[in-house]
């Protein structure tokens, strides 16, 4: 098969990969040290041809892939202010994109939709990380019916993407444990509860000595993860990201803190070593 995508996009030197704690929607229109760590992440990256986006906030069951030219802001949230409901983060989207992933990735079919589009976990950083919305932008699904080694193994396959030049961004967030959150400290970045940064500093001693297999089994792990990890849908981006690791990249932290007791914008850039 022709590889549609290469066409229009071709070979480039290994482009990075993040994870992106991405906590409130919010964070799209205030100004915080987060908003910061994303802008300052952005301008250390070579500009991408196109960016996949996999997001806690699309699960589906099977995976889906969407293919429309012209990505609409999804406002997939209540009770926030309206300013933030008129905000639009009008990227295009990659039909080729999406027409490569569906041919690299051999794990499980890849459904092309034609009706999603940019949730916030998406847009609410890509609109700090490139404010000017003139980069493709195409999102893959998370399979909620599959085990954490599936997502794994799927993401391994989107490897020769980050070879095309397309930045894969895969946004959730660390500890996230809406049910325990202390709203009365909201206006108090640092804090978190003692099991909060517990499980969040052993994620990252995972992450560093790439012990990915600990972190795939992370119902394994104790109270700690249990109360970090709830539900998985914003831990399994973390999943992603390591799988496309290469064996000499370097990982880099930042905007590792946690919000509100119970939540961690720890975030984390896997690129090529130096």
């Amino acid at each position: 098969m022709a590889r549609i995508f290469s066409k229009h996009f071709p070979d480039t030197e290994l482009m990075p990969v993040l994870f992106v704690g991405h906590g409130s929607p919010m964070n799209a229109i205030e100004e915080n040290e987060f908003v910061e760590g994303w802008r300052e992440v952005a301008k250390s990256l070579p500009k991408p041809n196109a960016i996949l986006c996999v997001s806690a906030h699309w699960e589906t069951r099977g995976t889906s892939v969407s293919v429309t030219e012209k990505p609409r802001t999804i406002h997939d949230f209540g009770g926030f202010p309206q300013e933030l409901f008129e905000v639009q983060y009008p990227a295009m989207g990659s039909p080729e994109l999406a027409e490569e992933a569906v041919r690299i990735i051999k794990r499980t079919e890849i459904r092309p939709d034609e009706k999603w589009g940019l949730d916030h976990g998406c847009w609410s950083v890509l609109i700090r990380m490139f404010p000017e919305a003139d980069i493709p932008v195409v999102q893959l699904s998370l399979d909620y019916s599959r085990p954490a080694q599936f997502h794994y193994e799927l993401a391994k396959e989107l490897l020769p993407l980050r070879k095309q030049g397309v930045l894969i961004i895969c946004s959730g967030n660390l500890v996230h444990n809406l049910r325990m959150v202390d709203w009365n400290r909201m206006n108090e970045p640092g804090y978190g509860f003692d099991w909060a940064i517990e499980a969040n500093e052993k994620m990252k001693k995972f992450i560093l000595s790439n012990d990915h297999q600990s972190l795939i089994n992370f119902g394994q792990q104790g109270k700690a993860f249990n109360l970090a990890i709830p539900t998985p849908e914003h831990f399994l981006p973390l999943l992603y990201t390591l799988a496309l690791k290469g064996e000499n990249e370097k990982t880099e932290f930042f905007n590792d803190m946690p919000v509100m007791g119970s939540l961690t914008m720890t975030s984390l850039k896997i690129s090529p070593g130096k």
